[in-house]
């Protein structure tokens, strides 16, 4: 596969539910071209976050942190966890309405060279393995956050196929509202973050 033969991911295909296009972004590429390289990787997990849903970062309302969560679906948000690691997310509501899907884990495709210095590991296995890990291997950080999918450092790709099967569960390290079975993945991909 060559991300020339792809075509721009749609916005239609960000509208809808998020937990629907949670599962939509599977199979779909996204390709960064920051940092002097550009490197990509197949989606292969994604976690959805709601509008009403009290573990997204919206559920409050908008503040200085979240406030890329209100642009309109297609926007990058990336924020810090734990004061290291970012993590980016696809902003899926309308403008005004908090809702997004995290990217979780890929399987990389484009630059592996790239994202192998920037992380410093050996096996492309872990490069994308988890959504820290994938924001160090692509060189998404905080400066990206409200940049556009579409038009901007950091966008999105269709899906070259169907996929087989869709593995769908519980998100990792939420404590509210966690009996939503709102992570998907790709069945038997060794890419995700976790089995």
């Amino acid at each position: 596969m060559t991300l020339s033969t792809l075509e721009p991911l749609p916005a239609s295909a960000l509208e809808g539910r998020t937990e629907e296009v949670a599962r939509r972004l599977l199979g779909c590429t996204l390709v960064s071209r920051l940092g002097g390289a550009v490197t990509a990787g197949i989606i292969v997990e994604t976690e959805a976050y709601g509008s009403d849903d009290p573990a997204c970062h919206a559920f409050r309302g908008p503040t200085a942190r979240n406030a890329a969560m209100f642009m309109a679906a297609g926007t990058l948000y990336v924020y810090r966890i734990y004061g290291v690691h970012c993590c980016a997310n696809v902003v899926t509501g309308p403008a005004g309405v908090g809702e997004a899907v995290l990217i979780r884990a890929l399987e990389p495709v484009q630059g592996q060279d790239a994202m192998h210095s920037r992380r410093g590991v050996e096996e492309d296995r872990m490069l994308c393995s988890g959504p820290g890990k994938l924001c160090a291997a692509l060189g998404i950080d905080v400066a990206a956050n409200g940049s556009d999918l579409f038009s901007g450092p950091v966008t999105l790709l269709e899906a070259p196929a169907a996929l087989q099967e869709v593995r769908v569960g519980p998100r990792i390290g939420v404590t509210k509202a966690a009996d939503r079975h709102w992570r998907f993945c790709v069945a038997g991909s060794c890419y995700v973050s976790r089995k």
